[in-house]
């Protein structure tokens, strides 16, 4: 019995690093998103910052922001690819993560019946000696 509360206790050590690369994988992940629509935000605000200046605009500048207007949105509409790929790297991530809580829940509840099993056993053990001591030796001629 002693053997297997120790394989059970191995088992749930192993499911909680699980859990735990698991989690880490999926935080970085989220991370990787909140950074991307971070950029995107970012891209769309530098948009913005270049309408002109009331009053007197040259040419050359007008031109010189239209193209980078024109850059600017092309680099933020090919972000909305990488951030939908993300957005879903991220979700499957976090559902490995559930699957390897869940799992290491199950193991420590495991570990815990365990436990408790081998309990039960030294303890039926225990009271089964000190029954055979209690009983009177009947072989024993009284006088």
């Amino acid at each position: 019995m002693k053997a297997a509360v120790k394989q059970r206790a191995r088992i749930a050590r192993v499911r909680r690093l699980q859990h735990g690369l698991a989690a880490s994988s999926a935080a970085a992940a989220a991370a990787q998103v909140r950074n991307l629509e971070g950029n995107a935000s970012r891209l769309a605000e530098m948009r913005g910052d270049l309408d002109p200046d009331e009053g007197m605009t040259s040419g050359a500048w007008l031109s010189s922001a239209g193209e980078l207007d024109m850059r600017l949105d092309a680099a933020r509409i090919g972000l909305v690819p990488t951030i939908d790929a993300a957005r879903s790297t991220a979700r499957a991530k976090e559902q490995v993560r559930v699957v390897a809580r869940q799992s290491q829940e199950s193991a420590e509840r495991l570990e815990q019946a365990a436990a408790s099993a081998a309990e039960d056993m030294i303890e039926r053990r225990m009271n089964k000696i000190t029954r055979r001591r209690a009983r009177p030796n009947h072989n024993e001629v009284t006088s």
